[in-house]
């Protein structure tokens, strides 16, 4: 059954009118292409419109649909070949974090991403995104291994949010996100960090501290989702609406603000609605942004990217 958002319903009823047509057409051996085509007319027009002029909670809802590409299909669509490497050598094995060496068009990188679920078994089985301490531990291994091979670094943003739960605590969340942060400012290689779904708090930002710092379309990146937001502000999820705008977590309004390097464009409707298409583009983008950084020197490249993270939020006053 297809997944529709509320305010998808007009697309929906025009696509139960055309298929009705369709039947009508079939059953009675009548010619109906001319009523077909202008419904048809009217669903692409309306299409654009409405994904044209998308509010805040609305582009949150797509980055969360349950249809939309994970990590492991992004490295399967764009990788020639992938090794995926477990561990953080100390704890154990986060399943909500995924990484290792691929191959895109010859180019060996280490690929590191958030994995969510499909379903329930796999979400629990992946800890619906949210890594523990150990899995960002094992992100920065993977770092530290793609630094010593001199490989570039691309991490794939896509999580609720780190797990919150007092075993993570106990274990060190926080100094395990805080260190990631620190080790890749001045990470020797490379890096390139693309939000392709959710980009929750330091759950996100534990793997994305990048010299190229991109968004999809669809995507959010937020210290907060606006139903924690709205919850904190009016001690209720109602205007979780309201939140999403006031945060300023779209694309359009990261890139306004200078807190990210650029926006990817995504297939009409979401990534969901085509995610080889979506995984085309994506690599497209990544093999110019590889081909840029690999022309500069490596210090020049870090001094840069500790220039870009140190200059957000600083207000210069004559």
């Amino acid at each position: 059954m297809k997944i529709t958002f509320d305010f998808e319903k007009p697309l929906a009823d025009l696509q139960q009118q055309i298929e009705k047509v369709k039947q009508v057409e079939e059953k009675n051996n009548l010619d109906m292409s001319a009523t077909i085509a202008e419904l048809q007319e009217k669903f692409d027009t309306t299409q654009k419109e409405i994904y044209a002029n998308l509010t805040g909670w609305q582009k949150v809802q797509i980055s969360r649909h349950p249809e939309r590409p994970y990590t492991l299909q992004y490295i399967e669509l764009m990788c020639d070949d992938f090794i995926e490497l477990h561990g953080d050598r100390t704890v154990g094995d986060d399943k909500a974090i995924v990484g290792g060496f691929g191959s895109i068009n010859g180019q060996t990188v280490m690929m590191i991403g958030h994995q969510k679920g499909k379903n329930t078994k796999e979400r629990q089985y992946r800890n619906f995104g949210m890594p523990n301490p150990e899995g960002y531990r094992k992100a920065l291994r993977l770092m530290k291994m793609a630094e010593k091979f001199n490989k570039p670094v691309i991490t794939l943003i896509d999580t609720p949010g780190a797990f919150p739960g007092l075993e993570a605590e106990e274990r060190g969340q926080g100094e395990a996100i805080a260190r990631n942060l620190l080790e890749m400012s001045v990470l020797k290689v490379p890096i390139i960090c693309v939000i392709i779904g959710e980009g929750a708090s330091g759950g996100a930002l534990g793997i994305g501290i990048g010299d190229k710092v991109m968004m999809l379309e669809n995507s959010w990146y937020s210290v907060i989702s606006p139903e924690n937001c709205s919850t904190i502000l009016w001690k209720t999820w109602e205007n979780k609406e309201r939140a999403a705008e006031v945060l300023k977590l779209t694309s359009t309004e990261m890139l306004k603000n200078k807190l990210i390097d650029g926006i990817i464009k995504e297939p009409l409707g979401g990534a969901h609605q085509d995610p080889v298409a979506m995984a085309s583009t994506l690599k497209k983008q990544l093999l110019k942004d590889l081909k840029t950084l690999k022309e500069k020197n490596i210090d020049e490249v870090v001094n840069e990217r500790i220039e870009k993270f140190c200059s957000m939020g600083v207000v210069v006053e004559d």
